[in-house]
């Protein structure tokens, strides 16, 4: 594994964020057999977006690499390849843990060059997979910035962010703080297919609801929506019409897009569950990671129609920044320092 000189997912000439003192664990109960942990020691935790991005937001945190939710389409699959780590199955069950997170935050939060910009969580790998049920690091996180009130959100697939409920609102109380929670469809059998290590989507919307039972306003990433599988119109609205009942303040539909690692990985399950779609998959996206600019205006269109029509609207502007599709990230160059979501 490649961990001399690695900046998160820069190359070897890079500076490095976290050193070699890599601890690698396995815990034989139910909820981690097959996986394996390796932790680590950050140097650095707030991580500057790329400056070609046209993300709407400059600063992350992301205490995990790899990600046991395992969905097939998962676009940050090709981190794992910097670290000499598989994209596929190595991705779902080699998870990197930062666990001197809470900690490091705190320091470069009170660093007097840190102008306290808004910092944006989830956006590469879930915040709240299975791994926090453990290391408990995202208490410290929210933590620290409650203490220095700056402002932040969390997008997350994983109920167990209804655990910081208490932290949540406290946060909420002196900064701006933005939740959102991410269901593309609510189909039990894609979900089980095609998000094996997610909570099922009705959970997820469980967590929406008691959120907002709590004055904690959450918005729906309805994402991905998946092409020929979920995009029905049927299907969208049944699932725009959970999503509302579930007290969800937006929605946000996001078509699936395809990056280099995630697209080899889905592709290969599409083989496996549904081999009469290759060809339209490879007629879809043969200009690139992502659906025709046609049809993602379609599925916006008819699902800001279906919203409506439940009494919701699209993200509001300058709401929680964590909702945007991430953009795709350029390839290291030898010798490049580049701080990517990590």
């Amino acid at each position: 594994m490649r961990w001399n000189n690695l900046s998160d997912d820069t190359p070897a000439a890079a500076p490095a964020l976290f050193g070699t003192d890599v601890v690698t664990r396995t815990f034989d109960t139910p909820e981690f057999r097959g996986i394996t942990f390796h932790e680590v020691r950050a140097r650095s935790i707030v991580n500057r977006v790329p400056g070609a991005s046209r993300m709407p937001f400059v600063w992350t945190v992301n205490p995990y690499r790899g990600c046991s939710h395992a969905c097939v389409y998962c676009f940050a699959r090709k981190t794992h390849s910097y670290l000499d780590l598989d994209t596929g199955v190595g991705f779902d069950t080699q998870i990197v843990v930062k666990v001197n997170a809470p900690d490091l935050l705190r320091r470069e939060l009170g660093a007097r060059r840190w102008q306290g910009e808004h910092i944006a969580m989830g956006t590469n790998v879930d915040c709240y997979q299975r791994a926090e049920g453990r290391y408990r690091l995202m208490p410290g996180i929210i933590s620290a910035l409650r203490d220095y009130a700056n402002p932040f959100s969390i997008l997350t697939k994983g109920t167990l962010i209804l655990r910081d409920l208490r932290l949540l609102r406290q946060a909420a109380d002196v900064t701006d703080v933005g939740v959102s929670v991410s269901v593309g469809f609510v189909d039990p059998v894609m979900w089980r297919t095609v998000e094996p290590g997610t909570p099922a989507p009705e959970r997820r919307l469980d967590v929406v609801r008691t959120l907002a039972e709590h004055g904690v306003s959450c918005g729906v990433l309805m994402a991905p929506v998946i092409p020929y599988l979920t995009d029905s119109p049927a299907q969208l609205r049944e699932t725009v019409r959970a999503i509302a009942a579930a007290g969800a303040t937006s929605v946000t539909p996001l078509a699936l897009h395809l990056r280099p690692g995630a697209r080899e990985w889905f592709m290969g399950w599409l083989a496996t569950h549904h081999p009469h779609l290759v060809r339209r998959y490879q007629v879809l996206y043969a200009d690139g990671a992502y659906a025709p600019k046609w049809y993602q205006r379609r599925i916006t269109g008819q699902v800001h129609e279906l919203a409506a029509e439940y009494g919701m609207g699209p993200t509001p502007r300058g709401a929680h920044r964590a909702l945007r599709e991430p953009e795709p990230e350029p390839e290291p160059e030898p010798g490049a320092t580049q701080l990517t979501l990590l």
